[in-house]
């Protein structure tokens, strides 16, 4: 085991870990920010989607040892409220039907949002693409995306 200093939702946390713990198991099983779920183990499903400097990556299959200083975001760290842009959609519009995969589709919606403010159906399907929902709430999942970034646009933030 050896000690790692992670930079996550903008505060140091240590972790006592072997080198190759996939930073979803540090994530959850360490520091206890379970909203990032495990789906397949293999990042493909996007249930354990986080943000890594700003960009989406899959928890499930990045090892600790290879994060170094990089700033890790949570569904957690979205907004301490849960006032994000996409959380207040994804609550207006009933977005989730059972909600597992839900976390991973916000963080791959907010990394989106960042590149693309206003984004079309075809961004929204191409970014959106490796996260899976067994419920099939794709289409809901679409119009969540536009309303957050209706509602960003008008209140000035950035999504």
């Amino acid at each position: 085991m050896s000690t790692y200093t992670l930079n996550v939702n903008g505060k140091a946390q240590a972790v006592d870990v072997e080198a190759d713990t996939p930073l979803l198991w540090a994530l959850r099983d360490t520091l206890g920010l379970v909203g990032t779920k495990y789906g397949c183990g293999l990042g493909q499903c996007g249930a354990c989607t986080v943000h890594l400097d700003g960009v989406a990556t899959r928890a499930c299959v990045l090892p600790v040892s290879s994060i170094g200083d990089a700033r890790i975001t949570t569904i957690e760290g979205l907004d301490a409220n849960a006032r994000h842009p996409l959380q207040v959609a994804w609550q207006e519009l009933d977005v989730p039907q059972c909600g597992y995969c839900q976390s991973g589709q916000i963080m791959s919606a907010c990394a989106l949002l960042k590149q693309h403010p206003k984004p079309t159906d075809a961004q929204i399907d191409e970014a959106m693409a490796g996260n899976l929902c067994r419920c099939a709430t794709y289409m809901r999942i679409r119009k969540g995306i536009h309303r957050a970034a209706e509602i960003a646009s008008t209140e000035g933030k950035q999504a």
